[in-house]
């Protein structure tokens, strides 16, 4: 026991010696500390994406981005029923798939209506739902050689759609003054006259 007692020792004056102490006040200066800023002016990431990507904002209202998006996966969809339909030669479901992306009246007042801030994009969607019907109508003529092509060419309007413009989501008041100066859009994609 002593024997221990002796070990201990030593080990016992080392941790007397490491008391805390305060430390001192720090001296009074004459220029206050420092405060961090209200606000920072650096971008958020979002709008540093923004500002990388040069295509052609679309102003939309939220609920309309968010409708935009489901119908561009519907689209996607539909070009996958007819790839898969054209793979076991189903003329029937190739036409069903292209109708479902093809021109209808309510589709062209949807896309006069998500592009009425940015004219030139309603026309671009309207040609895209053109060249769709295109692929239903070689299907209908069983014309697998004018279905792979017509494809081709509706899948070349989707990329160029989606290289050249980009959505920019907007508030209301914003959304009525970009239409407010809209000029009008009929069906077919051309602008009224004066």
């Amino acid at each position: 026991m002593i024997r221990v007692m002796f070990r201990l020792a030593p080990m016992l004056a080392l941790l007397s010696g490491c008391s805390r102490t305060e430390a001192p006040p720090a001296p009074a200066t004459s220029t206050p500390a420092p405060t961090a800023p209200a606000a920072s002016l650096a971008p958020t990431a979002s709008q540093i994406l923004d500002g990388m990507d040069q295509r052609t904002p679309v102003p939309l209202l939220p609920m309309m981005a968010n409708h935009q998006k489901q119908n561009m996966r519907e689209h996607l969809e539909a070009v996958q029923e007819i790839v898969a339909a054209l793979a076991v030669e189903d003329y029937d479901a190739i036409a069903k798939a292209a109708g479902r992306i093809g021109f209808s009246e309510p589709m062209g007042q949807m896309c006069n209506h998500m592009g009425a801030g940015a004219p030139a994009f309603a026309e671009q969607a309207l040609a895209f739902h053109r060249t769709a019907d295109r692929i239903g109508a070689a299907a209908k003529a069983r014309d697998k050689t004018k279905v792979l092509t017509e494809l081709g060419v509706t899948m070349k309007a989707c990329t160029g759609c989606h290289a050249t413009w980009k959505q920019q989501v907007v508030d209301e008041a914003t959304w009525q003054r970009v239409t407010a100066t809209a000029p009008p859009m009929h069906m077919h994609g051309e602008h009224a006259s004066p």
